[in-house]
C-alpha cells in the first residue's frame, strides 16, 4: 500500500516494522475528533482561498460519510496506514480524488496529533467532572437519609471522638469537589488548539489558525509553534487528575470494606455489588470495592508511563508521543468505570444503625468532651488532658463508660468536675456540642447539606 511519505524512499516497509509502528488499533477511536477538526481545517483553508467553496463542502461530505461507515463498522482499517489519520485521508482520496489530497495542506500529523488529543482530553474531562458530580449527588443523598446517625470518628483505626454519619459522607464530597476543580483547571492549559503548527515551524501559506481555534471551540490559539507539537502536559495533567480521583475512591473502598467485615459490620453492601466463592458457600465478597481499590494502582502506572515517554524528549515532535495514546486512554476508561460504579455503590448501601450505635459506646469517645469541660473551668489543656486520661484509665480498668462513673469518681480526678458533667459525657451529648466551623455539630453538618444540595443542583 502506497505510503503518503513514499516518495523519498526506495525500499518498502518491512511487514515487521508496519506492525511495530502502527497505532491505528488503537488511535482509530480518535476518528471523531479527527474528522472535527479535519472539517474545521477545511473551511479555515476555503477561507483564506486554498480551497474554493465547493472543494470545502466536497471534502466535509466525504468526512461525513467516512464517519458513517466507522461508526456502522463498515470501516476497514489498513495496518499500512500506520494510524487513525492516515487511514481516514486514504479513505477521503479514494472518494474524492484530488481534492482530498488538498486537505493535508498547511497541516502535519504533528499539529493533528495534537489536535485530535486535546480535543479528546477536554471531553474525557467534561465526562469526568460528570461522573464526579453524580458522585457527590450520591453522597449528599445519603448523607440526609442518615443525618442523624453518629459513628466512631476514627484515628489510627481506632475510635477517636463522636461524629455525625453525614458529616463522614460529605467529607468525600470534599474530596471529589478538588477532584472537579482540578479537572477544570487542566481543561483551562488543555483547551488551547495547536493548528497551524505545522511539523514544527509553521508555515508560509496564508492560513489562519485563530478561525480553526474557535471553530473547535478552543479558548486560545497556540503561541510557540514548536512547542504546540511537542507538548503532551495537558494529557499528563489529566491521568494525574484521574490518579487523585482514583486515590480517592480506593480509600473509599478501603473504608467500606473495612465497615462490612463481620468484625465492623457497619455497613451491608448491596448483593448486585458482591460476588461469591467458587468453593465456600456462605461467602459474599465486595469483590467491587476491591477491584476499585486495586485500579488506582493502573492508573497510576498509565501516569508513570506517560511521564517516563516524556521525560528524556528533545524539541519537537519525537515518534515516541505516539505511545502516549494507550496509558492516557486505559486511565480515562478505568477512571470512568469506577465513579460509574461507585456513584451506584454509594446509592444502595445500607448503614447498620444498630450496630454502628453499639460501636459508639466502646473507646471512651467522650474523652476529648470531658478535657474541653475542664478547660472551661480554667484548667489548662495539658493539665487537662492528664486529669482525663486517669479517668479513662480508671474506666477501662472497670470494663465501663466514662459516663457511667460516679461523681464521687470523677471529682477525685479533679474537684472542678459538678452535677453538670454529665451533660458533655455521652456521645450523643458530645457531637451536640460541637459548635465551631466545619465540625461535625448537627447545625454545621445542616449548613453543609443544604449548601451541597444547592451547588448540586445548579
Amino acid at each position: 500500500m502506497k505510503k503518503p511519505w513514499g516518495g523519498r524512499f526506495e525500499k518498502d516497509t518491512s511487514e515487521a516494522v508496519e506492525r511495530f509502528t502502527q497505532s491505528a488499533s488503537f488511535d482509530r477511536r480518535l476518528y471523531v475528533e479527527d474528522i472535527r477538526a479535519s472539517i474545521a481545517h477545511a473551511r479555515m483553508l476555503a477561507s483564506c482561498g486554498l480551497l474554493t467553496d465547493a472543494e470545502f463542502v466536497q471534502i466535509r461530505e466525504a468526512l461525513g460519510d467516512i464517519q458513517k461507515h466507522i461508526e456502522s463498522g463498515d470501516f476497514e482499517f489498513h495496518v499500512p496506514l500506520e494510524d487513525v489519520h492516515m487511514n481516514i485521508e486514504a479513505a477521503l482520496i479514494q472518494r474524492i480524488g484530488d481534492t482530498g489530497r488538498k486537505l493535508h495542506t498547511a497541516r502535519s500529523r504533528n499539529d493533528q496529533i495534537a489536535c485530535d488529543l486535546r480535543l479528546w482530553c477536554r471531553a474525557a474531562a467534561d465526562e469526568c467532572d460528570q461522573l464526579l458530580a453524580e458522585c457527590q449527588r450520591a453522597f449528599v443523598e445519603k448523607a440526609e437519609e442518615h443525618k442523624a446517625v453518629i459513628v466512631p470518628g476514627f484515628t489510627h483505626l481506632r475510635h477517636a471522638q463522636p461524629v455525625l454519619l453525614a458529616h463522614v459522607l460529605l467529607a468525600y464530597v470534599e474530596m471529589l469537589e478538588r477532584d472537579r476543580r482540578r479537572l477544570a483547571d487542566c481543561r483551562t492549559r488543555t483547551n488551547v488548539s495547536p493548528l497551524g503548527a505545522c511539523a514544527l515551524a509553521g508555515t508560509a501559506l496564508p492560513i489562519d489558525p485563530q478561525s480553526t481555534a474557535t471553530d473547535l471551540e478552543f479558548e486560545a490559539c497556540f503561541s510557540n509553534s514548536i512547542d504546540a507539537v511537542s507538548d503532551r502536559d495537558f494529557a499528563i495533567e489529566l491521568v494525574f487528575d484521574l490518579a487523585m480521583i482514583s486515590m480517592h475512591l480506593s480509600r473509599l473502598a478501603e473504608e467500606w470494606l473495612i465497615w462490612s467485615t463481620p468484625e465492623f459490620d457497619f455497613v451491608d453492601l448491596d448483593e448486585a455489588f458482591c460476588t461469591g466463592s467458587s468453593i465456600m458457600p456462605q461467602k459474599k465478597n465486595a469483590d467491587v470495592l476491591e477491584l476499585m481499590r486495586a485500579k488506582s494502582g493502573r492508573i497510576y502506572g498509565d501516569l508513570m508511563a506517560l511521564l517516563t515517554v516524556l521525560k528524556g524528549l528533545p524539541l519537537a515532535y519525537n515518534r515516541d508521543l505516539q505511545e502516549d495514546k494507550e496509558p492516557l486512554f486505559d486511565a480515562a476508561d478505568t477512571a470512568r468505570d469506577c465513579l460509574s460504579i461507585a456513584a451506584q455503590i454509594v446509592r444502595t448501601i445500607d448503614f447498620k444503625e444498630e450496630n454502628i450505635t453499639r460501636a459508639c459506646a466502646v473507646g471512651h469517645m467522650d474523652a476529648t468532651s470531658l478535657a474541653d469541660y475542664l478547660v472551661g473551668r480554667g484548667v489548662p489543656f495539658r493539665e487537662a488532658h492528664e486529669i482525663v486520661g486517669r479517668a479513662v484509665r480508671t474506666a477501662a480498668a472497670g470494663n465501663t463508660r466514662l459516663e457511667d462513673l460516679s461523681l464521687e469518681q470523677l471529682r477525685s480526678f479533679s474537684p472542678l468536675i459538678a452535677e453538670d458533667v454529665y451533660q458533655v459525657l455521652g456521645t450523643r451529648n458530645c457531637v451536640e456540642r460541637y459548635r465551631s466551623h466545619g465540625s461535625s455539630a448537627p447545625a454545621e453538618v445542616e449548613r453543609q447539606l443544604q449548601v451541597w444540595k444547592e451547588r448540586l443542583s445548579a
